[in-house]
């Protein structure tokens, strides 16, 4: 089955979520699991996998910590849709994912929130459409996630549109004529948003002179790298990647003297958190992403300081795509008249009739609303930021 991008808004039915409605209800569980209304069998349980240890555990720990605080405000109104959230660490690993997701189903999860990150979540698709049970990913942002089955749909950009966007953006703004490339070639999210970015950008007459790349273990030291974009002359370096080598290569590019203008993509959200990183170097960076936590917005303002009162950290992009997926899932049972007596299987057919005919409006996006086409691609516009003063701020 070929997964579309297409901006679709068939039947779509106009609802807005507003993000900070609900208060705290009691402390989670060590597998943070929600403790509201399970006992009673009255809450639909959600399980997902991720990298809650491990390397890639900054993202995996934001993505659980977003869906447990849009479980608790949901359940804190008390009404018909109670939610129990449980996770399992995966620590970014195929085979570790595949164990987690066992042992989420034996746990008797009805909906999933699939894997954070995309290989992981690839390994669990095929899991997930045998045992058919309907997930909603917030971050696996490869299409090899949603592609071939009918159970997995994504709250994330997919990385090919991300590869587009990027491109469009940046011959569209003239950001560069001369344009260095560092991507992460062990990496499914890195290359999938690079080819399609390459493509697009010959489509767009952008002038690819470098094109570097790195691998896991070799992912402190960016010398090579940067010296070939600078020989070459790039006058803007595309990262797709994440934000933890991202930051790493804009300290080396500093203390080399080499200051191009640099573009990322909705991975590098969450540079100005990293330990020990000169946030002033990151002044002028632009990148692509679904939110913006400096936004003045009620909804995007409520969420924030909840998160940093309860975690003590500003919320990223996983964050808030987790805590929307909560959102959605909740408009989705309530549009489809849906009871947590139900079994996985007669939800997950629920969700997959449901999810291609609303339009959610959550954090994440342009507020335009969040649309999903029947092969559970998502439909939403990303917002171009400017990190000035220490803080991001939109382009447009």
């Amino acid at each position: 089955m070929k997964k579309s991008l297409s901006m679709l808004l068939a039947g779509a039915m106009l609802v807005s979520v507003l993000a900070g409605c609900g208060g705290n209800t009691s402390s989670s569980s060590e597998t943070g699991s929600t403790d509201e209304s399970t006992a009673s069998g009255t809450a639909f349980k959600v399980g997902g996998t991720a990298p809650l240890t491990g390397t890639a555990a900054i993202y995996g720990n934001a993505v659980k910590n977003g869906a447990e605080l849009a479980a608790e405000e949901i359940n804190a109104e008390g009404g018909d849709i109670q939610f129990e959230v449980v996770f399992e660490d995966d620590e970014n690993n195929t085979e570790k994912a595949v164990s987690a997701y066992n042992a989420l189903k034996d746990e008797g999860i009805q909906l999933s929130l699939g894997a954070v990150t995309s290989k992981p979540g690839e390994a669990i698709a095929p899991l997930l459409e045998e045992d058919h049970i309907f997930a909603l990913t917030p971050s696996a942002s490869s299409p090899a996630n949603i592609e071939n089955n009918d159970v997995v749909f994504q709250m994330c950009f997919s990385d090919p549109n991300q590869g587009l966007a990027s491109a469009d953006y940046i011959a569209d703004q003239q950001l560069g004529t001369k344009i260095g490339i560092i991507y992460k070639s062990d990496d499914v999210y890195s290359t999938g948003i690079l080819e399609q970015f390459k493509a697009e950008a010959q489509t767009k007459g952008l002038e690819i002179v470098a094109e570097e790349s790195f691998m896991d273990g070799m992912d402190t030291d960016f010398s090579v790298q940067l010296n070939a974009c600078k020989s070459a002359g790039a006058d803007l370096l595309f990262l797709p990647i994440y934000y933890t080598p991202a930051s790493l290569i804009l300290t080396q590019a500093n203390q080399m003297g080499y200051a191009p203008k640099f573009f990322g993509v909705d991975g590098m959200d969450g540079i100005l958190t990293v330990e020990n990183f000169d946030t002033a170097l990151a002044e002028g960076v632009m990148l692509l992403t679904p939110f913006n936590a400096d936004a003045t917005d009620e909804a995007t303002v409520n969420f924030v300081t909840k998160y940093e009162e309860k975690y003590d950290e500003t919320p990223n992009q996983f964050a808030a795509d987790a805590y929307d997926c909560m959102y959605a899932y909740k408009l989705a049972l309530e549009t489809a008249g849906c009871t947590p007596d139900m079994s996985a299987s007669d939800l997950c057919d629920a969700m997959i009739e449901t999810f291609p005919t609303i339009t959610f409006t959550g954090l994440t996006g342009d507020g335009a609303g969040i649309t999903w086409d029947s092969d559970g691609a998502v439909s939403k516009s990303p917002k171009g930021m400017i990190i000035e003063n220490g803080a991001y701020v939109g382009m447009d």
